[in-house]
C-alpha cells in the first residue's frame, strides 16, 4: 500500500543539515466485509449439521434398528407361513430343478406329497374335534366335581362336620375367581406392555440376521474385512460372479441357492466347501474369475483358492482367513529333530505344511525333479531342503551344481562327490561333464547283473538355465548349452530322464523365469516331480507344471511375487494331493544357511568321510590309482571293497567305470595295502593306504637322489 506524506511544518534548519521530517501514514478504511443473506447461512448451518458425521452415525443407527424390526417381522412371518404350508418343500423343488438335479428334484417333490397328505388329514380331524372337545370338557368337569365331592365327604367323615363335603369344592371355585381376579389386574398392563414386547421379539431376530443394508450396518460390520464364510455369501458372492446362467439359476433358487454348497468345512487356516454348479455353467468359468470371486468373499486373490474335485460341475473352493497365508509357518523338522535320519527308499522329506497346515511331505524315491519360480522367491532353499533330509540317508551320493556360486551349496562339501560352484562358461563346462559322467555311470549300472541294486545317485544342478543358455562350444564345435540334438547338456540331461531311474540316478534341476530357450520342453516333461514358486504368467505357469495341472486349477501365476516367498505349487505322485486335484500348495520351511550346515555335520557323523572334488578332471589319462583310492576312502577308519570300487565310479567313471574287485586287488597287491576281511566284508584301510602312499613316495625320492 502507498504512503502519502504530509509536512506538518516548514523546514528551518539550515540547507547544509537534514531536515527534521514527520510523516504520517494514512491508512484507508477497510473494505467492509459483504452481509451474507441469513437465508445462505442458514442453509449453510443445515448442510453442516446434516453433514456431520455424528448426524450420519445418528441417523443409520435410526434406519438400522427400524429395519431390524420391520425385516425381523418379515422374517417370522416368512418362518410360520413355511412352517404351515408347502412353500419351503416347493422353493427346494425350485433350487434342485434350477440346479439340474432332477432326482433331488424328485425327492423333494415327494416330500411335498406326504406334507399334503399329513395336512390333509390334520384337516378333516378338525371337523370332529368340536364334538370330541365338548365331550372331554364334560366328562372332565364331572370328574373333577366327583372327586371333589369324595375328598369332601372324607373330610366330613373325619372331622364330623357335614359341611366339609363341599369344602373342595368351595376352594376350587374360590382359586378359580382369584385367578380370574388376577387375570384382570394383569390384563391392562399385558395390553400396553405386550406390543413393546412382541416389537422387542422382532427386533432381536432382524438384529440376529443382520436384516438391513450394508450402508446403515456399524462400521466394522459394514467393512466386512475378513468376516466368516457363510453359505449366504458364498452364494451371493457366486451370484455377482457375471455368470449370466449362474445368475438367473440362483435368482430361480431363491432362499434355497445355498443347496448348491456342500458343508462348509474347517481346512487348516480356512474353510473349504465345494459348489455343484446348475445346469449350463462350466467349472472354467468359476475358475477365470478368481479374482472377482475373492473379492465378493471379502478375500484378497490369494486367499482364495479354486480346483476341481472328481465330481461332475463341482468346484472345490479354499477361502483362508483374512491375513492368514501372511503368518510364518513353524520351524523344519529337520532342525528342530536332531535325531532324524533320512530313508531314500521309503521315507519323505518333510518340506513344509499344505494349505489346510497339515505337514506335506515329499517322496523322492526315483523321482526326477524340477523346481522353478521367480529370481528371489526361495527356489535354492526349497531344493535345498530336500537335499539337506536326503542327506542324512547315507547311502546316497550327491553331484552338485551351483551356477550362480554364491556359496548357497558351500556346506555339502564333504558330503557331495562332487561340487562345482561358479557362473561362468567353464563352470558350465564342468557341470555337463559332470552330468555326462553320471550318464556313464547310469550306462555301468544298466550293464549289472539283473536284481543288483543300486544306491541313489543324486544329480543336483541350480540355477540350470545357465546351462541351457551357456554358448561355450567344445572342440568338435559341439554345443554346451542349447536345447538341440548335439547341445551336450541337454542330451545328458534327456539320457537320465529316459533310463536313470530305473537305476537310481536321478537328475534334480532348479531354474529361474523358465522359458523355451532356458528351459526346452523335453527336460521339463521329463521331471516326475514339478514344482514352481510365483511366476509372471499362466504361459509360465504351463511350462512349469504343465498343461493337465493349470487346466486343474493350478495357478503359480496368481502368487505375490516377494510376498509369497517359499509358497510352492506342487504337482507330483510323491506328495499327497487331495482327490480330484492335479496340484497342491505347499509352504515350504525355510532353513538358513547355520541351520543347513549344521545338519549336514550330522549327516557326515553318520557315514563315512567323503573327499569332495572340485572339478571334473579333463583327462583320464595318467591317473594315479592309489592316491584315488585313498581319496574316495577318505577319513573313514575302513570301507568296504564294494564301495570303493562305487566311488571310483563316481570320481572318474572314464578310469574307473568298468573296474571290478579284482582291479581295485591288482592295484593293491604288494602295496602292504590289500583287502583284507573285516567281520566277515571285504575292506580296505585307511591307514594301510596311507604307509603304501608313504613308502612309496620315500622310495620314489630314493630313486631321485641316485
Amino acid at each position: 500500500m502507498s504512503e502519502n506524506v504530509v509536512h506538518l511544518h516548514k523546514n528551518l534548519e539550515p540547507a547544509d543539515e537534514p531536515a527534521a521530517v514527520t510523516t504520517l501514514t494514512v491508512v484507508p478504511d477497510p473494505v467492509p466485509a459483504p452481509i451474507v443473506p441469513l437465508w445462505v447461512r442458514s442453509g449453510r448451518a443445515v448442510k453442516t449439521a446434516v453433514t456431520h458425521e455424528r448426524t450420519k452415525t445418528a441417523a443409520r443407527a435410526v434406519v438400522r434398528h427400524g429395519l431390524y424390526t420391520f425385516n425381523g417381522g418379515r422374517i417370522v412371518a416368512r418362518r410360520t407361513w413355511d412352517g404351515k404350508t408347502g412353500s419351503r418343500y416347493e422353493r427346494m423343488l425350485r433350487a434342485a430343478e434350477a440346479a439340474g438335479n432332477y432326482e433331488v428334484a424328485e425327492e423333494w417333490e415327494e416330500r411335498l406329497q406326504r406334507f399334503r397328505e399329513a395336512r390333509h388329514r390334520r384337516r378333516m380331524d378338525l371337523l370332529h374335534s368340536p364334538v370330541d372337545v365338548a365331550k372331554g370338557i364334560a366328562v372332565g368337569t364331572g370328574m373333577g366335581i366327583g372327586t371333589l365331592v369324595a375328598l369332601g365327604v372324607v373330610m366330613a367323615i373325619n372331622n364330623g362336620e357335614i359341611k366339609d363335603v363341599i369344602t373342595p369344592l368351595a376352594a376350587t371355585i374360590d382359586f378359580i375367581g382369584l385367578l380370574i381376579h388376577i387375570v384382570q389386574v394383569v390384563w391392562g398392563p399385558a395390553l400396553t406392555i405386550g406390543p413393546f414386547l412382541a416389537l422387542l421379539a422382532l427386533w432381536a431376530v432382524g438384529s440376529k440376521q443382520q436384516a438391513a443394508p450394508a450402508w446403515a450396518l456399524p462400521d466394522n460390520i459394514r467393512s466386512s474385512e475378513g468376516e466368516p464364510i457363510t453359505p449366504s455369501i458364498v452364494v451371493k458372492a457366486l451370484r455377482d460372479l457375471g455368470v449370466p446362467a449362474l445368475r438367473n439359476a440362483i435368482k430361480e433358487m431363491g432362499d434355497a441357492g445355498a443347496s448348491m454348497l456342500g458343508p462348509i468345512r474347517i481346512a487348516g487356516c480356512g474353510v473349504e466347501v465345494d459348489v455343484t454348479l446348475p445346469s449350463g455353467v462350466s467349472t472354467n468359468e468359476v475358475q477365470n474369475r478368481r479374482r472377482k470371486l475373492a473379492e465378493n468373499l471379502t478375500r484378497h486373490e490369494h486367499e482364495v483358492f479354486i480346483t476341481i474335485p472328481q465330481a461332475a460341475r463341482t468346484v472345490r473352493l479354499w477361502v483362508a482367513d483374512s491375513g492368514a497365508l501372511d503368518e510364518p509357518i513353524g520351524p523344519s523338522p529337520l532342525v528342530t529333530d536332531e535325531t532324524m535320519t533320512a530313508d531314500y527308499g521309503k521315507g519323505r522329506a518333510p518340506w513344509g505344511q499344505d494349505l489346510r497346515g497339515d505337514a506335506a511331505a515329499l517322496s523322492l524315491y526315483q523321482r526326477h525333479l524340477l523346481i522353478t519360480g521367480l529370481s528371489n522367491q526361495g527356489k535354492t532353499v526349497a531344493l535345498r531342503s530336500l537335499a539337506l533330509w536326503l542327506a542324512l540317508d547315507r547311502s546316497v551320493e550327491f553331484l552338485l551344481g551351483d551356477l550362480k556360486g554364491v556359496g548357497d551349496w558351500a556346506m555339502f562339501d564333504g558330503r557331495a562327490r562332487v561340487l562345482i560352484q561358479g557362473p561362468t562358461d567353464e563352470h558350465v563346462i564342468q557341470v555337463t561333464e559332470m552330468v555326462e559322467g553320471a550318464v556313464e555311470e547310469m550306462n555301468r549300472r544298466i550293464q549289472a547283473p539283473p536284481g543288483t541294486v543300486f544306491p541313489a545317485l543324486i544329480v543336483l544342478v541350480d540355477e540350470a538355465q545357465m546351462a541351457f543358455m551357456c554358448p561355450a562350444k567344445d572342440e568338435d564345435k559341439r554345443p554346451y548349452g542349447g536345447s538341440k540334438a548335439n547341445s551336450r547338456y541337454f542330451m545328458a540331461v534327456r539320457k537320465i530322464h529316459n533310463q536313470g531311474r530305473a537305476v537310481n540316478v536321478l537328475m534334480w534341476q532348479g531354474t529361474q523365469d523358465p522359458t523355451d530357450q532356458n528351459l526346452p520342453k523335453l527336460v521339463r516333461e521329463g521331471a516326475h516331480t514339478r514344482a514352481s514358486l510365483a511366476l509372471g504368467t499362466e504361459s509360465q505357469a504351463r511350462m512349469a507344471l504343465g498343461d493337465k495341472a493349470v487346466d486343474g486349477g493350478a495357478a503359480p501365476n496368481m502368487l505375490r511375487p516377494g510376498l509369497d516367498q517359499g509358497t510352492l505349487v506342487v504337482a507330483s505322485s510323491g506328495i499327497d494331493i487331495p482327490a480330484g486335484q492335479a496340484a497342491i500348495t505347499v509352504r515350504t520351511h525355510y532353513i538358513d544357511d547355520d541351520a543347513a550346515v549344521a545338519i549336514i555335520e550330522r549327516a557326515k557323523a553318520l557315514r563315512d568321510g567323503v573327499t569332495t572334488l572340485h572339478a571334473i578332471e579333463q583327462s583320464d589319462q595318467d591317473r594315479d590309482p592309489l592316491a584315488d583310492i585313498a581319496a574316495v576312502v577318505g577319513t573313514a577308519e575302513r570301507v568296504r571293497t564294494k564301495d570303493v570300487v562305487a566311488r571310483l565310479s563316481t570320481l572318474n567313471s572314464g578310469a574307473y567305470g568298468k573296474w571290478s574287485f579284482i582291479d581295485l586287488k591288482r592295484v593293491l597287491d604288494g602295496t602292504g595295502a590289500e583287502p583284507y576281511k573285516s567281520d566277515g566284508v571285504m575292506v580296505v584301510g585307511r591307514d594301510r593306504l596311507a604307509r603304501a602312499l608313504a613308502n612309496r613316495d620315500d622310495t620314489g625320492s630314493a630313486s631321485a637322489a641316485e
